[in-house]
């Protein structure tokens, strides 16, 4: 047989099978798009749900949902009733149980706080709530400000240093959504999520101390190393705060602190001999006489020349 004539139909043959194959997939998406999709039931809400809300019969239907079910989506409405919400769920979004409170945790706050951790109440102004900026689902930073009972370092004055880090606001007040706007909202009391641990200190500070809440970007979870500084410093500066003298240079201390300095001692008193005559003065016609009669002694401390 001649090769040219094989080659030739060995190469017909691939072109035919590519052919083939390509309009089997044309024809195959054309059929999967006409082709009607599945639906199956599932739990959806009613309407829009917010954090804290104990669902009942009104507040979730059963509706036709396309497609793959959500991780996690009820598909009985039974399983979704008298379970708290601590997520909002909005009118028509599948209800799923990571956005509801465990059976018998109620709703409200309450239901929103995970197992081990604790809400802990602190009373604010507007200073301390930072003009009332701090909303729920935010994260402060705590300092607190005051006089340690004695130690080495009680002769600074009042010192502040950071208490806790990174902590989350359940609710400002009682209210308990998330507002994406951020709105201030003046607040007597705010609640803050911390450990039963960081509960006890935070205890113990809103007793002892003055507290101040300073606000930071929710995404920024990183803890910092910060030392604390003291009333002392911000008029000395010491070598570890770095202050900043009125040049803008950075100047360290160089000697022992101020309380640690002793006065210089006083100079010697130098005494002198002040030696002031007595005269008499005497007037014989027309001729006048200064006649000294006697002298006195006076010592008295030397005046430095200027």
């Amino acid at each position: 047989m001649n090769r040219r004539f094989l080659a030739v139909v060995v190469f017909a043959l691939v072109i035919a099978l590519g052919a083939s194959y390509l309009v089997y997939r044309v024809l195959e998406n054309k059929v999967m798009q006409n082709a009607p999709i599945k639906e199956v039931k599932v739990v959806v809400a009613a309407r829009d749900l917010p954090i804290g809300t104990m669902l009942k019969d009104g507040d979730v239907k059963l509706a036709d949902w396309p497609g793959t079910l959500p991780p996690q989506a009820i598909v009985k409405v039974e399983d979704a009733i008298n379970h708290g919400v601590i997520a909002t769920i909005y009118a028509g979004e599948p209800v799923v149980a990571s956005r509801l409170a465990a059976t018998g945790a109620g709703a409200g706050m309450a239901a929103t706080i995970p197992e081990g951790m604790r809400a802990v109440a602190v009373r604010v102004n507007d200073v301390v709530g930072v003009a009332g900026f701090v909303l729920p689902g935010m994260r402060v930073d705590l300092l607190i400000s005051g006089t340690p009972p004695g130690g080495s370092n009680a002769n600074l004055g009042t010192q502040t240093r950071t208490l806790l880090q990174s902590i989350e606001v359940l609710s400002a007040g009682q209210n308990i959504q998330k507002d994406s706007e951020g709105k201030p909202i003046s607040v007597p009391v705010v609640n803050l999520l911390v450990t039963p641990e960081q509960a006890e200190r935070l205890s113990l500070a809103s007793n002892e101390t003055r507290i101040q809440l300073i606000l930071r970007n929710p995404l920024d979870t990183k803890e910092s190393t910060v030392p604390g500084t003291a009333l002392a410093y911000l008029y000395e500066g010491t070598p570890e705060s770095g202050f900043k003298n009125a040049k803008g240079n950075k100047e360290a201390q160089s000697g022992p602190s101020r309380a640690a300095r002793k006065p210089a001692p006083p100079r010697p008193i130098v005494m002198e001999r002040v030696v002031t005559p007595i005269t008499v003065e005497m007037i014989t016609g027309t001729k006048k006489e200064t006649i000294q009669v006697g002298q006195t002694v006076v010592e008295r401390p030397k005046v430095a020349a200027k």
